[in-house]
């Protein structure tokens, strides 16, 4: 950014600390960064953490906020700041976006809660400054890169209609082991969360609900072999943008080989249909270690038949690592999930955005060019 914003960032965690990072970093002026946590020795630790790694002066203070309503020191900063980047849970999503509109800011958030989003588009629909929902890695840049596959296989084939467009993504350690194939690399609240809530698809040009893990593959991709199967809300708006378009669509969690077949044995064995989602984090969270070495494989494909009526796909592949950002190294997830919420930051505070923006309205070239995200992504 070439302005000195004054940014609201709430969650002090690692996402919340790395978007702080990445902002004042690579930004060509450094802004004006505030980073609130409910516990306010967190939020005083997160701010000396993103001091550490920058290497030029910035302005970064932290701030305490409650669980519920709103303290002075919410209030002065909210006052103060242009955007409100929302990296809480996604239970808070309304919480915060509220005051966004109460307060005159701009709201970006990263969730994947369906409820909660649509909560957020009902309050922003009237509101003067923008609110783009559901940016981050997934949902958030793979859709972006999605529906650029998207928009350019319509340009290159004159066609519409297509047959399938997928989006499969995963946040994976660099090595796994059995039983469970898996290692946390981000929140055990949200994986639990996607493996059990449905998923969103498209069948047969049909937008419907569908329960998760229950469509698993076997993809490979550059060579290496994964499994990928159904989970919640990672297809964000795009069965709605294309609607009559497609003819199926979804998004699917990829993981090592194993690991689904262990999750589906734990869920079988909880009687308590209610306590599914705490019941499965605390079994994963007891048997599942956690890594920093992590890596984020991305894949993104179109299928559909071009002017000569032959069978063609389109598709786009990452591999992100962690990667160095001024003093410190960000974890994969980090990075691929901080770099386009700060790119919905400069969009917010760059352009002209009034209301609720989803991800298909995007620009898919001119996001992958902005300075945040193409650091990232490449």
């Amino acid at each position: 950014m070439k302005k000195k914003h004054k940014i609201a960032i709430v969650g002090a965690g690692g996402i919340g600390q790395a978007v702080a990072l990445i902002l004042a970093e690579l930004s060509e002026e450094s802004p004006v960064i505030y980073l609130g946590d409910a516990y306010e020795t967190s939020a005083q630790e997160a701010v000396k953490w993103v001091k550490e790694g920058l290497t030029k002066e910035a302005t970064v203070e932290a701030f305490n906020m409650p669980f519920e309503g709103i303290n002075d020191a919410m209030q002065t900063v909210f006052e103060d700041c242009a955007v409100v980047l929302d990296c809480l849970p996604g239970s808070q999503a309304p919480r915060i976006a509220g005051f966004a509109k109460q307060y005159g800011m701009h709201y970006a958030n990263l969730t994947e809660y369906v409820q909660e989003t649509n909560d957020i588009i009902e309050l922003a629909k009237d509101a003067e400054t923008g609110f783009i929902l559901q940016t981050g890695l997934a949902p958030g840049f793979i859709n972006v890169v999605a529906n650029g596959l998207y928009q350019d296989f319509v340009k290159d084939t004159g066609n519409e209609q297509i047959e399938y467009l997928g989006m499969k993504v995963g946040a994976l350690s660099k090595n796994a082991s059995a039983p469970h194939f898996y290692g946390f690399t981000w929140s055990p609240i949200g994986v639990a969360t996607e493996y059990i809530k449905e998923a969103v698809v498209v069948r047969d040009y049909q937008t419907i609900d569908h329960p998760s893990l229950a469509e698993r593959e076997t993809i490979i991709i550059d060579g290496k072999t994964y499994e990928a199967d159904l989970t919640s809300g990672g297809a964000a708006d795009m069965p709605q943008a294309l609607q009559g378009k497609v003819k199926n669509l979804d998004y699917k969690t990829l993981r090592y080989p194993g690991h689904y077949a262990w999750v589906g044995s734990v869920i079988d064995a909880i009687e308590d249909v209610d306590q599914k989602i705490q019941q499965l984090q605390d079994k994963m969270l007891s048997e599942i270690p956690r890594l920093e070495e992590d890596v984020v494989v991305m894949h993104a494909n179109v299928v559909g038949y071009d002017q000569n009526e032959n069978l063609i796909t389109r598709e786009k592949v990452f591999h992100i690592y962690p990667m160095q950002v001024g003093n410190h190294t960000l974890r994969a997830i980090q990075s691929t999930t901080a770099a386009p919420l700060a790119e919905s930051c400069r969009m917010l505070l760059e352009g002209d955005l009034k209301g609720v923006v989803f991800q298909s309205q995007i620009n898919s070239k001119n996001f992958a060019k902005g300075p945040f995200v193409s650091a990232v992504y490449g």
